[in-house]
Parts: structure tokens; sequence; C-alpha cells
């Protein structure tokens, strides 16, 4: 049952990066973000929903085209955290991003996000 909860907000949160139009960004992140989320990501960390929101807005206005973000595994959530891997696609063969995200839930909500963008390089 934890595991359907963590899915349903996660893909809440990755329908935000798809929606339609810009306006529908905020009401997405609402019903999948707890106000006071914490965002760990490749830029550094950020707070609020408004920050995630600025986050989302970037990626979805990449110089190469609106791309699309899309869940590219299973939700494993051992507790109250959860990981999941992502593939963003921009459009004409443009540039392909992957990687894994960790996310907290208190009360349903994700209050922590934990972007991890790329693979991890093998040891040598």
């Amino acid at each position: 049952m934890q595991e359907e909860t963590a899915q349903s907000a996660i893909d809440t949160f990755i329908s935000a990066f798809n929606a339609s139009d810009d306006s529908y960004v905020t009401s997405l992140l609402s019903q999948a973000l707890t106000t006071d989320v914490v965002l760990w990501g490749p830029l550094g960390r950020s707070e609020g929903i408004e920050a995630v929101e600025r986050f989302v807005l970037d990626i979805r206005r990449h110089p190469a085209g609106v791309g699309t973000m899309v869940r590219s595994s299973g939700v494993d959530m051992p507790d109250e955290w959860a990981r999941y891997r992502w593939v963003f696609t921009t459009p004409h063969d443009g540039p392909r991003l992957t990687g894994t995200d960790v996310v907290h839930l208190r009360r349903s909500l994700i209050d922590q996000i934990i972007v991890f963008a790329g693979d991890v390089k093998p040891v040598s």
C-alpha cells in the first residue's frame, strides 16, 4: 500500500514536467509535494513548492525544445523513502538525460527530493 501511495505522488510530480501548459504546473506540484518540500538538485539545495516549480519550468524550457519526462522503473520503497529511475527526452533526437530520484514522503506527499542526474561511473 505504501508503494502505491508513493507511486501516485511521484507520478503526479512527474506529470508537472509534461503538463500541456505552464499554468498547470503549480496545481500538479501542490497535489504531490508538501509546502516545505526540500529539493536537492544539480544546482544545490532549495526549499518550497515555488523553488521546485522554478526547477520544473526551467527543464520544460529546455533549449532543445519541450521534452518529455517519464518514470522508467518501478517504485522501490523501504519505509518512508522511495526511489525510481526517470528519462527526460527532448524532441527531434535532442539531448536525453537519465537519472534516479530518491524521495521522502510525509502524510502521502513528497517532502524531500534528491535528484541524481546521469549514471554513476563504474569503478576502474
